[in-house]
């Protein structure tokens, strides 16, 4: 055995390089010291300094999801932590893993906490908004508790973990077993696939075989465990329709003969109808959010459902299934393409896929004809912008959707082609996360376009970022759909009880800000401006905001996203007795 001394912040990231860690994000603090330097020790890590630590967990739930590869967010202490939060729930929410690193009190003056300034029990803040925390309490458990940090993280569910490092445990000095911060992680975490029961499997083979109007979700869990291509062999070998989940953006293209609409009840009728009228849905790696359900429940209702997920949890709620299989969705798919053997396909009914798919276009020419431009000198229809910022993205870009409302006409209207390039924040819809996740991903990817299409109060929320993207020459270019107020929110005093009560957002120049930061910065007031200013912000190596001047109109699915929030205990009463 080789033995180092080394302090408590060297080990930790000896042990975040073992698991090939490659993003930092954090604010730099005091007590953090120990930490920050041994990271300017390794070339292999690159970190981010930012504008507030909220932003950190969000770039780090970006970096996995566009790439699936785990990064690191760092908090000082007290406040620290605290900011923290809620870019935790955004991991959280929508089961993106992430390490989150904090630090507190020396080991005196905390757990319990003896009244020092910036005291906080952090682990108590993050608690339900982590798949599992820690206090490390002496550096010699670094190793154990730092590898279960991962497990936790990347096993089953995956999810944010944190640990909790008292400063004087980042700056403790202990003799370390060199081969035991370099252990693989094959050695203390299971990398293989969960495979589907024999028998279970035999069972949901047979309901896909007679199955005459069969319908595919795709989930977030198909994404991670990179099974897009066989959900699109098993839909072109059973003639079905596919929708991808808000998590799942690109599992089938925009423009593939299986598309009807992505992003659940945001999708429009087609998506609608197509549970309306089918007698089985093949659900993987799906939880079946509440972007799934309306007021009566979970979508898939009247059908028979044949659910496939990593985590038994997700089994059987909010959902009742005919057939639950616990698995990876691509073993399972393998497994039960296989299963099937040539009679997949035979029972669908011939006329099934193509009139679900004659709605979406239906659909599609009524989004086109909302669009059209309204009268001389009216602010834009964000159907236009949308499909503006559509056409004119570069084919490989990366475009994250921002905005309780904006970011419905961007699920229409931005086409999409591949899996890891369309990003929603559907778990905790928390605004503001637009620009930290376009930040991380511009970072992991800096030969592609990165777009933030958002709106203009989600925006406010995070804008000081543009600070961090410009000091790492980060070019993301940010489009506001900006209509000056918070307009679902306005329509919806208006229409639910008469009044109007501080939803003004008017006066803001987004453009000046930007300039202020040292960005690029336009107002575009035509739909015909989007596409030269865009070339314009991309061709200036900055990171830029174009301002464009839109007003509120409803999106059509606005009536299903308020049946969603209409579901209540009559629905659970019932639901027992639904298939």
């Amino acid at each position: 055995m080789t033995a180092s001394s080394m302090n408590g912040a060297q080990a930790l990231v000896r042990l975040l390089l073992a698991e090939q860690v490659r993003d930092v994000y954090g604010i730099v603090g005091g007590k953090l010291g120990p930490l920050l330097q041994a990271i300017s020790q390794h070339e292999q890590l690159r970190f981010l300094g930012l504008r507030h630590e909220a932003a950190g967990p969000m770039m780090a739930a970006a970096a996995f999801a566009g790439s699936g590869q785990i990064a690191v967010a760092l908090g000082e202490m007290g406040p620290g932590g605290l900011n923290l939060a809620s870019g935790l729930g955004v991991a959280f929410n929508n089961n993106l893993p992430l390490v989150a690193i904090t630090t507190n009190q020396h080991r005196a003056a905390s757990y319990p906490h003896s009244g020092m300034f910036m005291d906080l029990d952090t682990v108590a803040v993050t608690r339900p908004i982590t798949k599992w925390n820690a206090v490390v309490h002496d550096a010699r458990r670094l190793p154990e508790l730092v590898r279960r940090a991962f497990r936790e993280a990347l096993g089953g569910r995956p999810g944010p973990v944190h640990l909790d490092i008292p400063q004087d445990v980042l700056a403790q000095p202990c003799p370390f077993d060199d081969a035991a911060l370099a252990v693989p992680p094959a050695r203390y975490r299971a990398l293989g696939r969960v495979r589907p029961d024999a028998d279970e499997l035999q069972r949901a083979a047979a309901l896909l075989r007679a199955a005459r109007r069969p319908v595919i979700v795709a989930g977030g869990g198909v994404v991670a465990s990179g099974a897009q291509d066989r959900v699109q062999a098993l839909a072109q070998r059973w003639g079905v329709p596919v929708v991808p989940t808000q998590m799942a953006l690109g599992v089938v293209a925009s423009d593939s003969a299986h598309f009807i609409g992505h992003g659940g009840l945001i999708a429009g009728e087609p998506v609608r109808r197509a549970f309306e009228g089918a007698d089985l849905v093949l659900a993987l790696g799906c939880r079946w959010s509440s972007w799934m359900w309306d007021e009566g429940g979970p979508l898939c209702r009247g059908a028979r459902l044949v659910s496939i997920n990593v985590d038994p949890s997700a089994l059987g709620h909010p959902a009742l299934h005919e057939v639950g299989l616990q698995a990876d969705a691509r073993a399972a798919l393998d497994a039960l393409i296989e299963a099937c053997d040539d009679g997949l396909g035979q029972a669908v009914e011939r006329d099934w896929l193509p009139g679900l798919r004659q709605a979406r276009a239906t659909y599609e020419a009524r989004l086109a004809a909302s669009g059209e431009e309204g009268a001389q000198g009216e602010a834009m229809h964000p159907a236009a912008l949308a499909r503006a910022i559509g056409q004119a993205l570069p084919a490989d870009a990366l475009a994250v959707f921002d905005g309780g409302h904006t970011s419905f006409w961007s699920n229409d209207l931005t086409p999409v082609h591949a899996v890891r390039t369309r990003f929603h924040e559907p778990g905790m819809s928390h605004l503001g996360f637009g620009l930290p996740y376009a930040i991380a991903l511009q970072a992991q990817q800096p030969g592609r376009t990165v777009a933030l299409v958002t709106g203009d109060g989600s925006f406010g929320f995070t804008l000081n970022e543009l600070d961090t993207a410009r000091r790492y020459r980060l070019p993301v270019l940010s489009i506001v759909h900006n209509n000056a107020a918070w307009g679902i929110i306005r329509a919806g005093q208006r229409r639910a009880l008469g009044f109007e009560l501080g939803t003004a957002l008017d006066g803001t120049d987004y453009a000046a800000i930007a300039r202020g930061f040292g960005c690029h910065g336009e107002r575009v007031t035509s739909a015909a401006e989007v596409a030269p200013a865009m070339r314009r912000a991309l061709s200036s190596g900055l990171p830029a905001v174009l301002d464009c001047q839109t007003r509120f109109v409803p999106h059509p699915a606005m009536p299903a996203f308020g049946s969603m929030n209409r579901y209540g205990f009559e629905a659970l009463a019932g639901s027992e007795g639904d298939h």
